[in-house]
């Protein structure tokens, strides 16, 4: 089996998916394992026949080390999952690991120029290729930014495998995205309605910025359900620069995953310190907000990991 491990604090998902499509559209077959559901299959899941396995390789609890990538794709590196990690060098130190685990024919896909990555790669003996060399002189169907630079990785893993840029290019424009990252939901009473997984101070920035953009004659409405304690706490004031990207933020309970409560932090805590700079309002149940919470021309996104996106048809129905 030829493994390509996709890995990285964020993008993964959607740029496992990414380089699944784009070897399925030129005819490779390859088995593809996704950490959400590839829109327009309702699977998270491919069967290929052929040597090429695409996984998205999570590093928490360094599950990833299961995995012995031919080629290994870095998205990026910050702090999270810090419930497990001790800090950002603990971090390093497993994707250490796998880049370590990486044969010297391998590659290593990645953004050269970040200091973590750079520290991380230093004793790999893999041949490590910039992303950023991709041009982005192409379209995808998917918008935002750091979609920008998923496709990149992607297309740097197909010119590795020997798939021409125009080939890749034009498999991706046929990319539907992936389940819960920038979903378009409906349109109820001139508002449209998206839901997203960000979870992490940066995929909340890059997610609004790319709404914000996308569709910059609406009003940017965020109803953000944080997603564990540790997680809001440790990187609060993150949190709080990049919700106030939006115009207007509600807050529900934050989302318990793997603990136990804790009174030193909350939704309303977060929802002042993010009204000091845009209207913002915690809430208990999502299910109280009407189509008088959002106006007539806004732009709705349900935004965290936990289950707030089960709430959305409720809404918009």
């Amino acid at each position: 089996m030829f493994t390509i491990a996709v890995s990285g604090t964020h993008g993964k998902t959607t740029t496992t998916a990414m380089i699944g499509h784009i070897l399925k559209e030129v005819g490779m077959d390859p088995t593809v394992i996704v950490g959400s559901k590839i829109l327009g299959q309702n699977s998270n899941f491919l069967a290929g026949k052929s040597k090429y396995l695409v996984a998205e390789a999570c590093e928490y609890k360094r599950s990833f080390l299961n995995l012995h990538p031919n080629i290994l794709v870095i998205t990026n590196i910050e702090a999270d999952h810090l419930d497990y990690y001790k800090d950002i060098n603990d971090i390093k130190s497993a994707f250490s690991e796998i880049a370590e685990k990486v044969p010297d024919s391998g590659f290593i896909i990645t953004d050269k120029e970040n200091k973590n990555i750079k520290d991380s790669t230093a004793k790999s003996k893999a041949k490590v290729l910039d992303y950023k060399e991709i041009k982005t002189d192409f379209n995808l169907s998917v918008f935002g930014e750091h979609n920008i630079l998923n496709a990149r990785a992607a297309l740097k893993v197909a010119e590795v495998l020997g798939v021409s840029k125009e080939k890749a290019v034009k498999a991706l424009k046929s990319f539907k995205g992936t389940w819960r990252r920038l979903e378009f939901k409906g349109e109820r009473g001139g508002n449209l309605f998206y839901t997203d997984y960000a979870h992490h101070p940066t995929e909340v920035r890059m997610a609004l910025n790319a709404l914000k953009e996308e569709h910059s004659d609406k009003e940017i409405i965020c109803i953000f359900e944080p997603h564990q304690q540790s997680r809001t706490k440790l990187l609060f004031d993150d949190f709080v620069d990049s919700l106030k990207i939006a115009d207007r933020v509600f807050i529900a309970p934050i989302f318990k995953a793997r603990e136990t409560l804790d009174k030193t932090i909350s939704n309303e805590i977060l929802a002042k310190a993010v009204n000091k700079f845009i209207p913002t309002k915690a809430i208990e149940n999502i299910l109280d907000l009407s189509e008088t919470d959002f106006g007539k021309n806004a732009c709705v996104v349900f935004m965290g990991a936990g289950d707030i996106y089960k709430w959305v048809d409720k809404i918009i129905k």
